[in-house]
Formats: structure tokens, sequence, C-alpha cells
């Protein structure tokens, strides 16, 4: 499964865990109501993971553009510094895009 898949998921664990701790706070059944907030953790963990997973992925990608950008500059590619310098910048984004929720 993708992470961006994992992620969705875990939002929609989050969202099922909020209405089944909703309604087992309604009807009273505490029961019904703890195994919605375990059902939003279990949802964050996974949401979380697949955050983690996709910051490992950018920061990958920034280390392999770096070293493309400073090998165009030795050898003077433009061509290959720009591609590198291009993959640096998406990895950087693809990290802060990811960052842990608070």
């Amino acid at each position: 499964m993708s992470n961006q898949s994992n992620k969705a998921q875990g939002v929609a664990e989050q969202i099922g865990g909020k209405i089944k701790e909703g309604v087992g706070k309604v009807i009273g059944n505490p029961t019904m109501q703890a195994e919605g907030e375990a059902k939003q953790i279990k949802g964050m963990a996974r949401e979380e993971s697949a955050r983690a997973a996709e910051r490992m992925k950018g920061k990958g990608q920034e280390v392999v553009g770096a070293i493309k950008n400073r090998v165009g500059a030795v050898i003077d590619n433009e061509e290959l510094e720009a591609e590198g310098k291009l993959k640096e910048i998406e990895g950087e984004a693809r990290q802060q895009a990811n960052q842990p929720k608070h």
C-alpha cells in the first residue's frame, strides 16, 4: 500500500473512531467510547507512519539531488547541476509537506 493511501486510511480511521466515540458517549456505552478512542489513536499512528516514510523518501531525494548538483558543478555540466538542484528542492518539499501534525 502506498504512503498516500496509508495516510488517507489513517485519517479515515480517526474519523470513524471519533464517530464511534461520540455515539458511545451519547448512548452511554463506555466500551464503545473507548473503542472509538483506540481507533483514533490507531489512525493517528498509521498516518504518522506514512508521513515518516514520505519524509525519508524526501531526504533521499534531497541527498541524491545534492550529490548530482555538486558533481555537475565540479565537471561544469549545467544540465546535471540543474537536475540535481531540482531533485534537492523536490526532496525538501516532500519532507516539508509531511511534517508531523501538532
